[in-house]
């Protein structure tokens, strides 16, 4: 009952986010052909870049003339960004709401104990950014076919695809912790858009200068960063572990707070 109507109040949301992203990538996937044909222009022009931007976008170690690592210059950075958002948005909100709107009176009323309530509603977070992955990496595998020869190892692929869900699940993790945690839905946002958006300039900061290259442990937009990923062919496992760590605790932590919460009714 309760993951049905989060199911139904989160649908138009989802299907936008979905159309967004997947326009966006198809657009920058049908750019390739004519940048590959231009890679001597096109390599000029990035030899022009400033050594510290080209090192966060990772375009020192990635081939952009190949299709992979014109992917993982060019979209992946918008799905890591653009999903987790979408997950920080979608988990900040979806406990607190009930007791912003003032519907978690007739919730509790019904023979449900919190633990359902939590159950259930995580399980439409982890459903909702599933489908936006889905949604994303089937769009990614219709643009390649832009390119005259769309040949991208499946397997290198397949751990972008799985660094970015882990990524998004990462977000979504805590962000729901927040959304148990607190009531107020506006401040509940403001922070996960914050730990998003904070997360992501520690990458950046982190690329720019090696005196801060310190901080990429504090980030886990670093821990699935393109480049190491497909030169490397597999994904650092330390950092796998504490994304894993981070989710587990956030989604433990979300239970036992929600079931002490003093709910105002």
């Amino acid at each position: 009952m309760i993951f049905m109507r989060e199911w139904k109040w989160n649908m138009k949301a989802l299907v936008i986010w979905c159309v967004v992203m997947s326009g966006l990538i198809l657009l920058t996937l049908s750019i390739f052909p004519q940048f590959a044909q231009q890679q001597k222009e096109m390599t000029k022009l990035l030899e022009a870049y400033p050594e510290s931007m080209k090192k966060v976008f990772g375009m020192n170690e990635l081939n952009m003339g190949e299709l992979l690592g014109f992917y993982a210059v060019e979209i992946y950075m918008m799905t890591t960004l653009l999903g987790s958002i979408y997950s920080a948005i979608l988990a900040s909100s979806i406990l607190a709401k009930e007791e912003n709107e003032k519907t978690i009176e007739f919730l509790l009323s019904k023979p449900v104990t919190r633990s359902r309530i939590v159950t259930e509603k995580l399980l439409a977070v982890f459903v909702n950014i599933l489908i936006f992955n889905g949604v994303s990496t089937m769009a990614s595998i219709v643009g390649f076919q832009f390119a005259k020869n769309p040949d991208v190892p499946v397997s290198t692929f397949s751990l972008l695809v799985v660094a970015t869900m882990l990524l998004h699940l990462t977000f979504g993790a805590i962000s729901f912790l927040l959304s148990a945690s607190m009531r107020k839905t506006r401040n509940i946002l403001s922070i996960s858009l914050g730990i998003v958006l904070a997360a992501y300039f520690l990458h950046v900061m982190a690329g720019i200068s090696e005196d801060l290259e310190f901080l990429k442990y504090f980030t886990p937009f670093k821990y699935v960063d393109a480049a190491p990923i497909i030169n490397d062919k597999q994904l650092e496992p330390l950092y796998v572990v504490v994304m894993a760590v981070v989710i587990l605790i956030s989604v433990a932590m979300s239970y036992v707070v929600y079931k002490k919460k003093d709910i105002v009714v």
